[in-house]
């Protein structure tokens, strides 16, 4: 594996050992970042066009020079040529991120040219089902962050590790109105009377790439839902750009035998169209 490593102007390909970004960096001070991950399989990555779209967004909502869309795209190719992703069924994670550059040890940034690092690593594969718990902690979604995928990934490390001591694969979070927001790495829907919901963009939810598609495909739509949908819902299940489609079969004390219809339906299509479209 190789890591293509330079700023929003240029770089080139280093072995990992050799990828270094400076201490001083905004994103290591501060967190002052933005970043993208996306699935690569022998066909190549998965609607990169779309993650390259949401980068540009949340560089912008952060005040980031914008990224060099071309740059980032031949990195992304030069990232993914020097590994052999051609193993049947294999599954690649790969993370564009994209930060503040050097800057003073504080919240100010310096006139500078912001960090470019394009890395890929092998994916874990999930399984058919998964399981999430319920956290404490909320999303504002009145912060200047919301809807960004920021590298200060913090609140989700926390939350993550809280789900993980449950035994859960992810942790589901509410806004401080008390309603459905989304998970750490995750967008949630629910199935209700046939009806495939998720949580409205005005809630603090992520933009997810894979929320977007089944929005598109499947006829799901948004709306307003507050946190006791999920003790009332047909069925639950998350999205990302690594689990596509994934049903939970226990939320907190509630469980399922089974993925539902709707939620395993709509995965064996979403893997089904992805395969055919790399770049929908």
């Amino acid at each position: 594996m190789k890591v293509w490593l330079g700023t929003r102007d240029g770089g080139a390909l280093v072995e990992p050992g050799r990828a270094t970004v400076s201490v001083l960096d905004h994103g290591f001070t501060v967190g002052d970042g933005v970043f993208e991950t996306l699935k690569v399989t022998p066909a190549g990555p998965f609607a990169l066009t779309r993650h390259l779209r949401r980068l540009a967004r949340s560089a912008a909502t952060l005040g980031l020079v914008a990224p060099d869309e071309q740059i980032v795209r031949s990195a992304v190719a030069d990232v993914v040529r020097s590994l052999d992703v051609d193993e049947p069924d294999r599954l690649w994670r790969l993370r564009i991120t994209y930060s503040g550059g050097p800057a003073p040890l504080g919240s100010e940034r310096d006139d500078v040219v912001p960090t470019l690092v394009v890395a890929l690593a092998p994916g874990r594969p999930w399984c058919a089902t998964t399981t999430a718990v319920t956290v404490p902690w909320t999303r504002n979604e009145r912060s200047p962050l919301a809807g960004v995928k920021s590298t200060s990934y913090a609140e989700n490390v926390v939350a993550l590790a809280r789900a993980h001591e449950a035994g859960a694969s992810e942790a589901l979070l509410a806004n401080t109105r008390d309603e459905l927001c989304e998970g750490t790495g995750s967008n949630v829907f629910v199935v209700v009377g046939g009806r495939v919901l998720t949580p409205a963009l005005g809630s603090g939810a992520l933009a997810g790439v894979t929320r977007e598609l089944v929005l598109e495909w499947f006829g799901a739509v948004e709306a307003d839902l507050p946190m006791r949908v999920l003790a009332e819902a047909d069925e639950v299940f998350l999205t990302s750009s690594t689990r596509d489609v994934h049903p939970l079969v226990r939320v907190d004390g509630r469980t399922w035998p089974t993925a539902g219809p709707v939620g395993a339906r709509l995965r064996e299509e979403f893997i089904a169209r992805s395969a055919a479209d790399i770049d929908p």
